[in-house]
């Protein structure tokens, strides 16, 4: 698990943003890209830290549904075509490792699917994203989704916290949506990337909160329903 290094200073001057002391009565919680590829080992992207998240990206699903709230997850995906595909400039081919990480992340393909330990219930909403932001592509299929869903507040968790997580959080708070990032539910490759990333969405983006404490508000959102 990441050792969290906030500053204070980032926390304190975070709040005059972004401080919530609960949770929306319309939040959904979006885990990014929680996908074989990005956590099993041996796979071209496998993460320890990814791994070491697993369970409390569970337990957050867990506490969301039992309050009612949506569940969202997303799988980034390679495409070669349609209106998902990648520019030809942006990924070298002929590149070994390049075509075998575009190649798990096409759909079909084991790397592509969730983690099997990720615990998916059937009401969930799974959503195929082709940048690393959910809301860029496929334009509006995320948003439009919150939308119908009724939230107005994101919790998310997931992986890379200094890639997809922070990009998707930045697009939400762009969106005018209320944005919570669980430091301890997030995995980027090193600590460095890790707390740089948590350190610039505290101060400008979204509020950070460990998974205890997110559990909490919803626990208290249940109560007070």
């Amino acid at each position: 698990m990441h050792r969290l290094r906030l500053p204070r200073w980032a926390i304190e001057r975070g709040r005059r943003l972004n401080a919530f002391a609960g949770l929306s009565s319309r939040t959904a919680l979006v885990n990014i890209d929680m996908q074989s590829a990005f956590v099993a080992e041996g796979e071209v992207f496998g993460n320890h830290h990814a791994r070491d998240i697993v369970p409390n990206v569970n337990a957050l699903a867990r506490a969301m549904r039992a309050i009612g709230a949506p569940v969202i997850w997303t799988r980034q995906t390679y495409a070669i075509e349609g209106p998902g595909a990648e520019p030809g400039w942006r990924y070298d081919l002929s590149d070994p490792q390049v075509a075998r990480a575009t190649a798990a992340l096409t759909e079909g393909s084991p790397g592509h699917a969730l983690y099997p330990a990720m615990e998916v219930a059937p009401q969930d909403v799974v959503l195929d994203k082709h940048r690393f932001g959910a809301f860029s592509c496929p334009v509006r299929r995320l948003p439009e989704t919150l939308e119908r869903l009724g939230a107005e507040m994101i919790v998310i968790s997931g992986t890379l916290t200094n890639v997809c997580c922070e990009s998707t959080a930045r697009e939400a708070y762009m969106a005018g949506f209320k944005v919570i990032v669980v430091s301890d539910a997030t995995a980027a490759v090193t600590e460095a990337e890790q707390n740089a990333a948590l350190m610039n969405l505290r101060l400008n983006f979204a509020d950070v909160k460990r998974t205890r404490e997110v559990i909490a508000l919803i626990r208290g959102a249940q109560l007070s329903s």
